[in-house]
C-alpha cells in the first residue's frame, strides 16, 4: 500500500538510504575545473510568481556557495502543460553536463505512470538532485462560495480554473467529482498557476484544483490572513503542518480501491519541490549537486530566508527522491487504469480530452 510505502512508515524505508555522499576526490576535482565560474540555469516549469518559482529563486541564491568553484545560477521559467514542457526539455534537449537543472510539478512521475499524452520523457532516468519541501497539495475556493467541505461541494457547482487538461488542477477535481459526486466545474486553459490566480482576483473562476498552500502564504498572504481562500480537501498521504484540521483526500475514500486511487494520485506530493538534472549527468558532478544540496538546506542562512519568505522546508535527498518517482511509476497497472478512467476531462463534443486530437 503506497500509504505504507510513501507514508509515515516511508520514512524507515527511506533512512535506510542515508542522507551522505561520497566525497571522492575525483568528484571534487571535476567539479573545480567543471564549475569554477560557469554559470548554471535552473528551469521552472510552471509561470514567475509561484511557489515553485519562488523555491527555485531561493535557491539560486543559496546553492552555489556550497559547490567548489562558486557557480552562478540563473533562474528560467519554462511553463506549459503543467510542467511537462519543461522536463521534456531537461529530458531530452538540455546539456546533460551538470549545466542546466530543472524543479518542476512534482506530479510529473504520475503523469508518466498514467499514460498522459505529450510525454517524452522517463522520471527513473532523470537525475534527481533532492526536494526542498513534501507537503499535500490543497484544493481551494473563494470564501463566497460557501462551500468548506468535499459534502458542500456535492450540493454547489464551483467553478475552477486549471491549465492544461491533464494537470493536477484538472485531474484533482475530475477525480473527486467522479469518484465522490462534487460538482466542481473544470475550466482548462490557463497559463499557469499565477493565472488561475489572478482568474480568482476578476471573478472569473471560484478556486483552484491544485495548489500549495505556503504558495499562497507566499503570494496572496491577505487572503490568508483574511480567509479569503478556504481550502476544502488536502491530496498527500500527510497533511501539511499548517493545515491540521483539513480532511485528506484518502480520508473521504468509501471503499479500499478508492483508498489507493487516492493514494495514488497524491503520493507524488510526497515529492513536493522537487530539483533534478537531465539523464546523462557525469555521477561524479550529480554526486556535487548532491552534496552540495543537502549542505545547503541545513545552511542556517538559507533556513532562515526561507522562514523569512514563509516557505516550509521538508527536504528530501536525491536519493529519497528517485526511489519515490520509481514507486509512483511501478504503480499496478489495474489502479492506473481506474485513476485513468476518472481523471479523464470531457471536451463539448463529449469526448475525453485525451481523444482529441
Amino acid at each position: 500500500m503506497l500509504a505504507r510505502r510513501l507514508g509515515t512508515p516511508c520514512a524507515v524505508v527511506l533512512a535506510a538510504i542515508g542522507f551522505g555522499l561520497s566525497n571522492a576526490p575525483a568528484a571534487a576535482q571535476d567539479a573545480d575545473t567543471f564549475f569554477a565560474g560557469r554559470q548554471v540555469r535552473i528551469l521552472v516549469g510552471t509561470g514567475t510568481g509561484r511557489g515553485y518559482d519562488t523555491y527555485a529563486r531561493l535557491v539560486a541564491r543559496h546553492l552555489g556557495r556550497h559547490i567548489p568553484g562558486e557557480p552562478r545560477f540563473v533562474v528560467e521559467s519554462m511553463p506549459g502543460a503543467s510542467g511537462i514542457r519543461a522536463v521534456n526539455y531537461l529530458h531530452g534537449a538540455a546539456a546533460s553536463d551538470g549545466s542546466v537543472i530543472a524543479t518542476f510539478n512534482s506530479a510529473i512521475p504520475f503523469y508518466q505512470a498514467i499514460g498522459q499524452g505529450g510525454i517524452r520523457f522517463k522520471s527513473e532516468e532523470l537525475a534527481w538532485i533532492g526536494s526542498l519541501a513534501r507537503a499535500a497539495a490543497v484544493l481551494v475556493v473563494w470564501h463566497a462560495t460557501g462551500v468548506r467541505t468535499l459534502d458542500d461541494a456535492k450540493r454547489t457547482e464551483v467553478v475552477l480554473g486549471a491549465t492544461g487538461a491533464a494537470g493536477t488542477k484538472a485531474t484533482y477535481p475530475a477525480l473527486i467529482n467522479h469518484t465522490l459526486g462534487t460538482r466542481f466545474k473544470i475550466v482548462p486553459g490557463y497559463e499557469g498557476g499565477n493565472a488561475v490566480t489572478l482568474a480568482i482576483e476578476r471573478g472569473e473562476v471560484q478556486g483552484d484544483g491544485s495548489s500549495r498552500w505556503s504558495s499562497f502564504k507566499a503570494t496572496r498572504p491577505e487572503w490568508v490572513r483574511r480567509q479569503q481562500i478556504v481550502p476544502v480537501v488536502q491530496i498527500g498521504l500527510k497533511k501539511d503542518i499548517a493545515l491540521p484540521d483539513i480532511a485528506l483526500l484518502a480520508d473521504y475514500a468509501q471503499n479500499e480501491e478508492q483508498r489507493r486511487m487516492f493514494e495514488f494520485v497524491g503520493a507524488p506530493n510526497t515529492l513536493g519541490q522537487p530539483f533534478a538534472a537531465p539523464p546523462g549527468v557525469p555521477p561524479e558532478r550529480l554526486a556535487v549537486l548532491r552534496r552540495a544540496f543537502e549542505r545547503m538546506v541545513r545552511d542556517p542562512a538559507f533556513r532562515a530566508e526561507a522562514e523569512t519568505a514563509k516557505l516550509d522546508l521538508d527536504p528530501l535527498t536525491g536519493e529519497e527522491a528517485e526511489t519515490i518517482a520509481r514507486m509512483i511509476v511501478g504503480t499496478p497497472s489495474a489502479i492506473v487504469q481506474k485513476v485513468q478512467a476518472a481523471t479523464a476531462l470531457k471536451a463539448p463534443d463529449g469526448r475525453a480530452d485525451s481523444e482529441r486530437e
